[in-house]
């Protein structure tokens, strides 16, 4: 039918002969071509319906045939999930309900499609995901369900600790010590340290148990330090930390403000390191300080026990790190004490070294450890051997001394306290801090009063299955 360049009327009369020619040709008699077309046009048109609808239908089934399943997600927590489509067969899709949980619903250039965001509430739902098949056909649907766990951290409570109990203590602190330089000296190592409650006791509103002491001697340049993490099953251990840690800071004080007889020892020992009277006598007042320092941290520990008629030694049980620390002209003399668990590491970044000073030890049973108030610790002949160190090195980045609270969760086993990676990674993970849980880093530059703060904040870094007391002292 040429029907082009003609009017609408011109047309339809065209198109009336064609039918009343077909008519004729395939033998419809005059009276029943009226109905004979009613009837043609109906099954035509049901034909039509079905036809679009059958294609609908295979291409419903063919998304159905993806077995598209969204996996389970955290809340606050990263979300991504990526799919195909037959885009080429469908229009218009969009993903029902992914903003009222917190999620967009884009398309890539490449026809990928992804749910991403960070999920806003926990529980079962249904995304639905409708899209366009044939034009005039009813959008389609596909029911997706979708589940989100709840953020562990809201989980927990944060139950402050009741302030009339015996030996109460905050349930933070953090300290910053900034040592001066003499003018035209290279700045000088500062300390920065503290302490959080972990979630375990924050549950139940019970005290934080670790403790830490900060020192710098001004007048002869020493440095001292003492972390002790009280036994999480000991009555007063809140108490045995804190009466060690300050025991030891008056202990050594006491003996570094002014002792030349010991400064000359060190002196005499770096010249000659190999002459065994020089080490003898260094030694000798290593042990008076040093080892001396830590049974009088145990005495005081078990007078606070007697003067509490309530209560035994173990009810104070604690561990015990500390180290002394001293700049010369030819490098750093460093001596230190260590009984538990926890780590006290001297960490150089430019040679690439982390030297531990000490091991952490267990009791009788593995997961458990040993406390400064085991009277046995003192009457083992290897004490002086296996607890004390001293060292002399050049320089270095940083002193760590922290309790398990800090190092299990970081290091996660005692192998790995000695490789230097993971005290490098630990170093920069200190720096960095935990964006997923959107805690900034430390800035451990020199004159940093904010760093106790940071540090502070830094101790509230999540690990599931790790939530003890935390607490870090950093020599930098």
């Amino acid at each position: 039918m040429a029907m082009r360049g003609r009017g609408s009327v011109g047309r339809l009369n065209d198109m009336a002969r064609e039918i009343e020619r077909t008519l004729n040709i395939v033998g419809v008699a005059p009276d029943e071509r009226e109905r004979f077309l009613e009837w043609a046009m109906a099954s035509l048109w049901t034909s039509f319906k079905e036809e679009r609808m059958n294609q609908r239908i295979m291409i419903e089934n063919e998304i159905r045939q993806l077995g598209l399943r969204f996996p389970n997600g955290t809340v606050n927590k990263e979300y991504s999930v990526s799919f195909p489509l037959p885009l080429d067969r469908i229009s218009a899709v969009e993903l029902l309900g992914a903003d009222e949980l917190g999620l967009s619903f884009n398309i890539d250039e490449e026809g990928m499609c992804h749910l991403e965001g960070k999920p806003l509430k926990a529980g079962d739902f249904t995304v639905k995901l409708r899209y366009s098949t044939l034009e005039g056909e009813p959008t389609s649907e596909l029911a997706i369900p979708v589940a989100f766990n709840p953020d562990p951290r809201t989980l927990w409570k944060d139950i402050p600790t009741d302030e009339n109990i015996a030996y109460y203590k905050p349930d933070s602190d953090s300290a910053y010590i900034k040592v001066e330089a003499e003018e035209g000296e290279a700045p000088k190592k500062d300390i920065v340290a503290a302490s959080r409650r972990g979630r375990s006791h924050a549950q139940e509103g019970r005290p934080r148990d670790d403790h830490f002491s900060l020192y710098h001697c001004d007048d002869s340049d020493w440095y001292i330090m003492a972390v002790a993490d009280g036994a999480g099953s000991a009555k007063y251990s809140r108490k045995g930390s804190e009466v060690a840690c300050n025991a030891i800071i008056d202990h050594c004080r006491a003996l570094l403000i002014d002792n030349p007889a010991f400064e000359q020892a060190i002196r005499e020992y770096e010249s000659d390191r190999d002459n065994t009277e020089k080490r003898t006598d260094v030694t000798r007042h290593v042990i008076d300080i040093i080892y001396n320092g830590a049974l009088k941290a145990h005495e005081a520990v078990k007078k606070a026990a007697v003067a509490n008629e309530e209560s035994r030694l173990k009810d104070f049980a604690t561990t015990l790190m500390f180290a002394i620390c001293k700049r010369y002209d030819f490098g750093w003399f460093i001596a230190s004490f260590w009984v538990g668990d926890g780590a006290m590491c001297l960490f150089d970044e430019k040679n690439k070294t982390a030297k531990l000073l000490g091991t952490p030890d267990e009791g009788e049973f593995s997961g458990q450890t040993r406390f400064l108030t085991m009277p046995e610790i003192f009457r083992d002949p290897e004490v002086v051997k296996k607890r004390l160190r001293m060292a002399i090195v050049p320089d270095f980045t940083a002193l760590f001394l922290m309790s398990d609270g800090v190092s299990d969760p970081m290091f996660e086993t005692d192998n790995n306290l000695k490789d230097y990676a993971k005290w490098e990674e630990f170093y920069k993970r200190l720096q960095t801090g935990f964006p997923d849980d959107e805690i900034d880093g430390v800035d451990l530059s020199d004159d940093n009063p904010e760093s106790k703060d940071q540090l502070l904040r830094w101790l509230d870094f999540w690990s599931p299955g790790n939530h003890d007391d935390r607490t870090i002292a950093i020599l930098h």
